[in-house]
């Protein structure tokens, strides 16, 4: 059974850091595409990156223009983990953050996003940026 767990949310000053983590059971996350998206309230979900497989494809990551520069997506084989580390946070990036993935073959990154809608989402974690 394919499960997403993500943690690692929390209340954060403006300017500081928080490592969201992802982790797979059931299945290698290094054989799926994974992406990060984020919900703030009274907004529609958006994608915020999106990290390439590392088996049959190039590994890349891609992020939204918002967080570009401040976010990094990046892969722990051994923890069958995939963590988005949030640096320089404001306001502006309070939401409840998601990872997802999906099996389809026609399943990929697209820039930041996703071709399709994921099948597969974590319960998602919350992230306030407040002073």
């Amino acid at each position: 059974q394919v499960q997403l767990v993500e943690s690692g949310g929390g209340l954060v000053q403006p300017g500081g850091s928080l490592r969201l983590s992802c982790a797979g059971s059931g299945f290698t996350l290094d054989y799926y595409h994974i992406a990060w998206f984020r919900q703030a309230p009274g907004k529609e979900r958006e994608g915020v990156s999106c990290i390439s497989s590392s088996v049959g494809s190039d590994g890349s990551a891609y992020y939204a223009d918002s967080v570009k520069g401040r976010f990094t997506i990046s892969r722990d084989k051994a923890k069958n983990t995939v963590y988005l580390q949030m640096n320089s946070l404001q306001p502006e990036d309070t939401a409840i953050y998601y990872c997802a993935t999906d099996d389809r073959s026609n399943f990929y990154c697209s820039g930041y996003g996703t071709t399709l809608v994921p099948d597969y989402w974590g319960q998602g974690t919350q992230v306030t940026v407040s002073s």
